[in-house]
């Protein structure tokens, strides 16, 4: 009777810790919360030391727009840990966001993890749940996750190939009875995505602009290649001009997008030649048969999987639930422990 109260009494999460953002799947009630991976701080305070003052979506809108004081920082690049305490502090704030009743025990958690993903960088993972609450921390591979999420049947005796684009890393797996079979981690996504944006608008237009607005660019008018079905769209933006350090506000337009898109597109593709190239024959012919899942923030990205299709010949689809695929196949891991329990590890 008492196990089964404190297994009542228990949480079970599944955490997608991304780089730009974090989705938790609490067990029986599904994805519960989806915020931006970002922590707001007041540095040099000589009483408090740096002290926590936002998490989530308060501290996006923070990004570019604060005093010295205060610092908006990703606790997370490349799809791994870059700042240990600032992570633990996030992880530690959505879970007491979603753990908001009292009598609960500490939650069990089952984390995300890239598949390139060092023995150091998995275990700083491990150490941040652990350090935030969590009783105990399993891992899965994200690329395992997201094709679950999306309904791969990754059990049966033919291959499953999902390509997962995140903020900070691109997944690319092919997966059959119950494992992987291939698979590779590069630290090309959304955020390069952004850079490349960045970089191309201050080389061609001596104009300065933040992080947000780069991603709002490839959000509105981004594009991986412009084909005939496309119009020529603009959007205006505002930055820095950087030889006469005043406001100024320009016009984009999406062929300059495709422009500045080029590099890391690029890099996806020649990724996704290269586990081809990998793939034993018999798994390669079912690849054929069933195609490419294109799932993740960044596989949103319009005419990605044009791109990926035309490069590779083979048909590749966008999974409808594309941001959170990753979350809900954590999720499954979640309510399916024990069916799933071979695809979860412990032990960075």
């Amino acid at each position: 009777m008492l196990s089964y109260i404190l297994g009542f009494l228990s949480l079970e999460i599944g955490i997608d810790l991304g780089t730009a953002t974090t989705l938790i799947y609490v067990k029986g009630r599904g994805i519960v919360l989806n915020e931006p991976s970002v922590v707001a701080v007041r540095t040099g305070d000589p009483r408090h030391g740096t002290r926590v003052l936002a998490v989530g979506e308060e501290a996006k809108m923070m990004l570019g727009r604060t005093p010295s004081s205060i610092q908006a920082v990703r606790p997370l690049r490349e799809g791994v840990i870059a700042d240990f305490h600032l992570a633990e502090e996030m992880i530690k704030y959505f879970i007491r966001k979603v753990h908001n009743r009292k009598g609960f025990s500490a939650p069990v958690v089952i984390v995300c993890v890239p598949s390139g993903a060092t023995a150091v960088e998995r275990r700083a993972i491990q150490e941040s749940a652990t350090s935030a609450g969590a009783r105990r921390v399993y891992l899965v591979e994200e690329s395992v996750a997201a094709a679950l999420g999306v309904g791969l049947p990754i059990h049966n005796p033919t291959a499953s190939m999902v390509i997962d684009v995140g903020g900070g890393t691109t997944e690319i797996a092919v997966l059959s009875l119950g494992g992987l079979v291939y698979s590779r981690s590069i630290r090309v996504g959304g955020d390069k995505m952004d850079e490349a944006i960045l970089g191309f608008i201050r080389k061609t237009h001596n104009l300065l602009i933040g992080e947000t607005t780069a991603e709002r660019i490839k959000r509105l008018i981004g594009l991986a290649v412009m084909t005939s079905a496309d119009r020529e769209e603009t959007l205006e933006i505002r930055g820095r001009d950087i030889l006469k350090g005043v406001p100024k506000e320009i016009v984009v337009t999406s062929s300059q997008i495709v422009s500045a898109l080029s590099e890391p597109v690029r890099h996806i593709v020649d990724a996704v030649k290269e586990a081809l190239e990998n793939t034993a024959p018999e798994l390669a012919a079912d690849i054929i048969d069933k195609g490419i899942m294109l799932t993740g923030g960044g596989g949103l990205l319009r005419n990605l999987d044009t791109v990926l299709r035309e490069a590779i010949g083979v048909p590749v689809s966008v999974a409808e639930n594309s941001q959170s695929c990753v979350a809900l196949g954590t999720g499954m891991c979640v309510e399916n422990f024990k069916a799933l329990r071979s695809l979860l590890s412990t032990e960075a």
